[in-house]
């Protein structure tokens, strides 16, 4: 099974008013690492002292990096049609749509699944289900928390080992059994056709 796990971190909680600071995808074919996009991303503003401290991410090393405007079009390519997958992925989603909207960029066009309620299904009674307790729990091996590429990655080791739990006779389940077991509508990128911007015919007479 072929998937892309992403993850972002940003200056705050607030799609639209607060910015990305850093992208991370990892492309997974049968359940091993394939291909990586990551970046970091310049938000045009000072990133506050208390989202650096989550993710360690800083003002210096942000500074010259890739605007998002920039960066959604490559990121729309290396995506293609593949399923996505993120763990609590409406805050993902809506930081990307958010963007994608108001730059008019292309964006991936695969179903995105959220790993969060899947988890919460195929692993009950954990105290928890951030994704640092579920990667303990599946022993799964660590290094940093809250930077794009290495939470995404995480991501995508926990999707997987969900579809072998939930496989029947060595078939992963349908798409459509993985959003229902997500409990959510089925969701995709919006799809921006950029408009040409209207000439002023009439500009300086």
């Amino acid at each position: 099974m072929r998937f892309i796990a992403f993850d972002l971190e940003t200056t705050g909680t607030v799609p639209g008013a607060d910015q990305i600071v850093e992208i991370g995808a990892v492309r997974f074919v049968n359940g091993a690492p394939e291909a990586i996009f990551a970046s970091l991303i310049d938000p045009q503003r000072p990133i506050p002292p208390g989202a650096s401290a989550v993710n360690g991410i800083s003002n210096e090393m942000v500074k010259g990096k890739p605007l998002i405007d920039s960066l959604l079009p490559s990121f729309a390519e290396f995506c293609g049609e593949d399923l996505l997958v993120a763990h609590n992925a409406p805050f993902d989603t809506q930081f990307l749509t958010a963007d994608i909207k108001k730059h008019e960029t292309p964006a991936p066009k695969g179903l995105v699944i959220d790993t969060l309620p899947i988890a919460r299904k195929v692993f009950p009674g954990l105290p928890n289900y951030k994704l640092g307790t579920l990667v303990q729990y599946l022993k799964i091996p660590t290094t940093d928390f809250h930077r794009a590429e290495e939470d995404a990655s995480y991501c995508g080791q926990l999707f997987f080992q969900m579809l072998k739990r939930i496989s029947v006779g060595g078939q992963p389940p349908q798409i459509t059994n993985l959003v229902a077991l997500t409990g959510k509508p089925e969701f995709r990128f919006p799809q921006i056709i950029r408009q040409p911007k209207q000439m002023d015919l009439f500009g300086g007479i």
